[in-house]
């Protein structure tokens, strides 16, 4: 009898943990009650800019019913050239897509050795020193990033042309354990001090942000974020890192005047191996993940970038229409642990992406280029967006809606962030669709039509996921 019981306990103990780690790889909390019932989608653009001394940050409103039905949040840097973006952490995991400009950066992960070291001396002043640190990792226009919730990191513009990096942050995202807002929590610097002197009193007076002003609605995804080491006293800060009180005051950074975006007046001196060749750089990736058997990659070594502009490893592709390439976990196996996924699209001129859901995951669509028209529908059947989207402007499609494109004149470029590492989708016109999938007879009754308009609902459109314009019938296919 004891020990039917004890057999008893187990397995209910077993089932709960199998629960909790069920729900744990679930990795994102479930949005508020109604958030999601939306009725109206519009085309966002950034409501709020940040000033750095060498760039800005712009902000897409967080408080948006959007953003709040996907629990994400979006912003956009610009850095110039010889900027810097200073150290800092976030409490939420970021994908972040070069859409313009190069340089590297550095994600400090926590006991992760430091693999980048000088054999030789560095001059620095009238002094000299060895240096060693973490891992550099180079990027690229076309690249996207990505960076674990709570790892400190930085960002380096050392091209001819401003970066322009558009980041998702996903709030929700279990690793996330403060709010439905991300926090940025910064090392250096005095961010709340130069916003004030880089935009003026006017501006603030008129609602420009601060780093750390509360939203009309109490909370801020800005809210707290300054350099963390000014809250620190001073006696402590240099018994921890054994220096002198001077350079203890240093790290609080009580007059630098020059926000979150600096100057490096003669360039950053880091040790880096030389950058590869966008081609040599892409043999090496994307090959998937074949029989890992979970130790071939540790956070340590994992890789953190990963580019989708190139049109030869596209995924989806007609040249009529244009092309699609996918960054998921299988190319990317980091993003297992974020949970996020992304897709880079090109749409030639008045191309149509067949109308689709995703099945397990919201769609943020920013467009980088052109324009396009979308219509998005809801479970009611609703139109709730039905407009045009320019360069620029950002939409979330929240997951199961249905949702269909087409570029305009000029054609249409886009980058799409995911909240599901392998976000799937479900066509309803074309080869592999729904439609397609279905008998001629459901068809026929389903709709109340002929046997022949079935045949011809289901087969007429032969291309996969990218139509060329005004297409019949035609014998044409796409490989996909």
């Amino acid at each position: 009898m004891a020990n039917l019981t004890f057999l008893s306990l187990s397995l209910s103990v077993l089932l709960l943990l199998n629960g909790c780690l069920a729900n744990f790889r679930t990795s994102r909390q479930q949005p508020q009650q109604d958030q999601c019932q939306i009725q109206r989608i519009n085309a966002l653009e950034p409501n709020e800019r940040v000033q750095g001394e060498a760039g800005w940050t712009d902000f897409f409103d967080a408080n948006d019913q959007q953003f709040q039905c996907a629990g994400v949040e979006v912003i956009r840097h610009h850095i110039q050239p010889q900027g810097l973006l200073l150290p800092s952490y976030v409490n939420t995991p970021l994908m972040v897509y070069i859409l313009q400009g190069r340089g590297y950066q550095g994600t400090m992960l926590p006991g992760c050795p430091e693999t980048f070291q000088s054999s030789q001396q560095l001059q620095e002043g009238s002094g000299s020193f060895q240096d060693r640190h973490q891992k550099i990792r180079h990027f690229q226009q076309g690249d996207v990033v990505v960076i674990p919730a709570g790892a400190a990191h930085w960002m380096y513009n050392d091209g001819q042309e401003e970066i322009i990096a558009v980041a998702l942050l996903d709030s929700t995202n279990y690793a996330n354990q403060l709010d439905q807002f991300h926090r940025r929590f910064f090392l250096a610097g005095n961010p709340q001090q130069g916003q004030q002197q880089q935009q003026g009193r006017q501006q603030q007076q008129q609602g420009g942000r601060s780093w750390g002003r509360r939203s009309q609605k109490g909370q801020s995804p800005e809210e707290g974020s300054g350099n963390i080491f000014r809250g620190f006293d001073l006696d402590m800060l240099a018994e921890v890192f054994n220096v002198d009180q001077e350079t203890a005051q240093r790290l609080q950074s009580p007059d630098d005047n020059r926000g979150h975006i600096v100057t490096v007046e003669r360039g950053l001196q880091v040790i880096r191996p030389p950058m590869r060749s966008e081609q040599q750089e892409q043999g090496g990736r994307g090959r998937g993940r074949g029989s890992a058997n979970g130790f071939e990659e540790t956070i340590c070594s994992a890789k953190m970038t990963h580019n989708i502009d190139d049109p030869s490893r596209a995924d989806f592709y007609n040249p009529q229409a244009g092309w699609c390439n996918t960054l998921n976990s299988h190319k990317l196996p980091i993003l297992q642990m974020l949970q996020l996924n992304a897709e880079r699209g090109v749409l030639h001129r008045n191309a149509i992406v067949s109308p689709h859901w995703l099945m397990n995951a919201h769609n943020i669509i920013y467009v980088t280029n052109g324009n396009m028209r979308m219509q998005i529908v809801n479970h009611e059947g609703q139109a709730v967006f039905n407009d045009q989207i320019q360069e620029g402007q950002l939409v979330v499609v929240p997951q199961n809606f249905a949702v269909v494109k087409q570029a305009g004149e000029q054609g249409c470029q886009w980058i799409a962030f995911r909240t599901n590492d392998n976000a799937m989708i479900n066509t309803l016109a074309g080869y592999t669709s729904a439609i397609r999938a279905m008998p001629v007879d459901v068809l026929a009754n389903a709709y109340q039509m002929s046997p022949e308009q079935a045949w011809g609902l289901k087969f007429n459109r032969q291309e996969t996921v990218m139509f060329s314009p005004r297409s019949r019938s035609s014998g044409r296919s796409v490989a996909a």
